[in-house]
């Protein structure tokens, strides 16, 4: 055997106990297993996906358990992803987005020993919920009544508008609920609304956002609020273009665009995707559905150093005692 084929010998048999090693140690994690899957847009998206992530690593840090995400690309196979995490160790497995619903109840039936959970799971009343599934939705309309009395509010136009992302039901609650919020406080006001597309393509263009959003302040909103995804990047840019108020979505939107954004209705996905975690954990995890409300802290708006300048002190006592009689039922938010 030459010097060379020797010093490579040698040097494979080295190597094998490092490998060898990381698999001991990563079979030595006794921590219950988390996993999830990302919606389109992945991490980083500063809203949706990176909420859902937010959640999960609080877990991590105060509930001492492993996670691992899988993050598909454009076009990618969801229901392989699922599979693949259930096919693993993970005992609890989530869904971001309700693109996932049709997916995740055909990977629940095939391992029911497993746990799924899917955030703005898709509700269908002809199809029942396998039980290992927890169906996981937001009462958008309430957050967003508050933020169209705010609007309504901050209006010096008498008139707002609204973008939305896909024609759709699950944006139609936030339609429904803004334009309900912005009628209670001014029954004449005027909501111009405007929907970006038909299909999920709806969520990712801005420019068709920004083009929507110039029609309405042609026609005098001054205050926008938009439910549309990236699309709503192009509000953002409209509204710093016209020197009008936008208001973001899902998460606090302020830095995409200081000094334009008046609020933004939150959607705390984190606060659900803690919860369920701590429910696995505790052995109370129920399929089913579950919702998540201003009661119960679920949607909100946000008021802080960054929009308090913005927004009368006076308007944040009213909007405030909305939320209270919404929480107390003396409100009926309608979502369509």
């Amino acid at each position: 055997m030459s010097r060379n084929k020797i010093l490579i010998f040698f040097t494979l048999l080295l190597m094998i106990p490092s490998f060898s090693c990381k698999k001991t140690d990563k079979l030595k994690d006794t921590r219950p297993a988390i996993a999830l899957v990302f919606d389109v847009g992945g991490r980083g998206d500063k809203s949706f996906n990176d909420s859902a992530y937010n959640g999960i690593e609080k877990a991590k840090k105060e509930l001492n358990v492993q996670f691992d995400y899988i993050e598909p690309g454009e076009g990618a196979d969801k229901e392989s992803a699922l599979r693949q995490l259930a096919s693993d160790k993970y005992g609890l497995i989530f869904g971001t987005g309700f693109l996932f619903t049709d997916d995740i109840n055909t990977v629940a039936i095939d391992f029911p020993d497993k746990k799924f959970a899917c955030i703005d799971y898709s509700v269908d009343p002809n199809k029942p919920i396998p039980p290992n599934v927890l169906a996981i939705k937001f009462k958008e309309e309430e957050g967003s009544f508050l933020v169209g009395a705010i609007a309504a509010l901050m209006t010096k136009t008498n008139t707002i508008g609204f973008v939305g992302g896909m024609d759709m039901p699950l944006i139609h609650k936030f339609e429904a609920g803004y334009l309900a919020g912005a009628r209670y406080v001014n029954p004449k006001i005027n909501v111009l609304v405007g929907y970006a597309g038909v299909t999920g393509e709806a969520f990712k263009n801005p420019a068709k956002g920004k083009e929507i959003s110039l029609s309405q302040i042609s026609k005098g909103a001054d205050i926008i609020f938009h439910a549309s995804g990236s699309t709503g990047l192009g509000v953002f840019e409209a509204a710093r273009d016209k020197k009008i108020y936008a208001i973001g979505v899902d998460s606090d939107q302020y830095y995409e665009a200081p000094g334009y954004i008046l609020t933004s209705m939150v959607k705390n996905v984190d606060v659900a995707v803690y919860e369920t975690v701590e429910d696995y954990l505790k052995g109370s995890f129920k399929g089913g559905l579950k919702e998540f409300g201003l009661k119960e802290g679920g949607v909100g708006y946000v008021y802080d150093e960054h929009n308090k300048d913005l927004i009368p002190q006076t308007v944040i006592n009213k909007v405030e005692e909305l939320k209270k009689m919404i929480i107390e039922g003396r409100i009926k938010v309608p979502s369509v």
